[in-house]
């Protein structure tokens, strides 16, 4: 990606094939036929069923899930409850927390823009945010949100309230000169505008660099839908546990029903005793009390405007 924070004012116009009076007409309408609208793609979110679905494919549920119906069949009705709530608590933590995520890219489009002044043809216009392209000469001022990423060409005590991007709650003072350094990070470079930003005060004149998906706000919206993911090394360790533990059930329930017969005792009673070790070695709280962890753990990095996509993350980012 272009580096446009290095080039002077004079640089970036030349590069971007523009003026400081702004693309004519028929450019625009050309570039916004090679770089597409500038808003962010959204790709299908999951419904809430999905999500409500894949609380229930870790092996701990699985096997819990299981043991419930074991209690059931021989006669323990209340224990078949008990598990069933708290696999239900489980399930309505992970769903409400995830399906809030899921909607991140909604919140993130609020950040849009509308319309926005732009110069072209030495003529100032008001357009729709949408058909911004590169090499457009903007015009922003105190209370505006940024429609694009630019590159600052003229500044009045423009500073720019850049949380929504890096965390950084003071406003940003913005200066149109060049700044010198490789890969400068996003907050020291004070010469660019993002989307999605928010003017605090001043006011100036900024020439587009990037629109739609090819902005900073388009990465972070490209990652938050991003269908791969990795196990984390907490659900590695529960998936590992509720193996053993199923595997540990199963050989309880041969090795006690196996002496029952030796001894010469009834099939029938052996059987239900067998199966009931085997349920009360289940440790039924455990999902819960994890999934509870999480979900505290989430919630105080939500209150910080942390979003946590998926809660095993938490942990994960705890490691670090």
């Amino acid at each position: 990606m272009e580096r446009w924070y290095l080039l002077d004012e004079g640089a970036v116009v030349e590069r971007l094939g523009s003026h400081r009076d702004g693309l004519d007409d028929a450019e625009a309408v050309r570039r916004l036929e090679q770089y597409g609208p500038n808003q962010l793609e959204e790709r299908p979110l999951r419904s809430p069923w999905s999500v409500l679905a894949g609380q229930f494919t870790e092996v701990m549920v699985l096997v819990l899930l299981v043991a419930a119906v074991i209690s059931l069949f021989v006669g323990e009705g209340t224990d078949a409850i008990m598990i069933l709530v708290i696999v239900a608590l489980n399930a309505f933590l992970g769903f409400t927390q995830e399906y809030r995520a899921e909607r991140a890219m909604e919140k993130l489009k609020q950040l849009a823009v509308q319309t926005v002044r732009v110069r072209r043809g030495g003529q100032l216009h008001e357009v729709e945010a949408t058909q911004l392209v590169p090499g457009d000469v903007i015009l922003i001022e105190a209370g505006a949100r940024v429609p694009a990423d630019a590159r600052v060409l003229e500044s009045a005590n423009l500073r720019v309230e850049e949380a929504a991007l890096t965390g950084e709650s003071v406003p940003v003072e913005k200066v149109a000169h060049a700044i010198e350094g490789d890969n400068v990070p996003i907050g020291d470079q004070r010469n660019m505008l993002f989307m999605g930003t928010a003017v605090a005060y001043g006011r100036g004149t900024a020439i587009v660099t990037g629109t739609g998906m090819r902005t900073e706000l388009g990465k972070i919206a490209d990652l938050l839908q991003e269908v791969a993911e990795e196990k984390t090394p907490l659900q590695r360790r529960m998936a590992e546990l509720g193996k053993w533990l199923a595997l540990g059930a199963l050989a309880i329930v041969a090795l006690v029903f196996a002496v029952g017969v030796v001894r010469g005792e009834a099939l029938s009673e052996m059987f239900l005793v067998a199966v009931s070790l085997a349920v009360a070695a289940v440790p039924e709280g455990l999902p819960a009390v994890v999934t509870i962890a999480l979900a505290l753990g989430a919630q105080r990095m939500v209150r910080r405007n942390a979003l946590i996509r998926k809660l095993p993350a938490v942990e994960t980012l705890g490691s670090v």
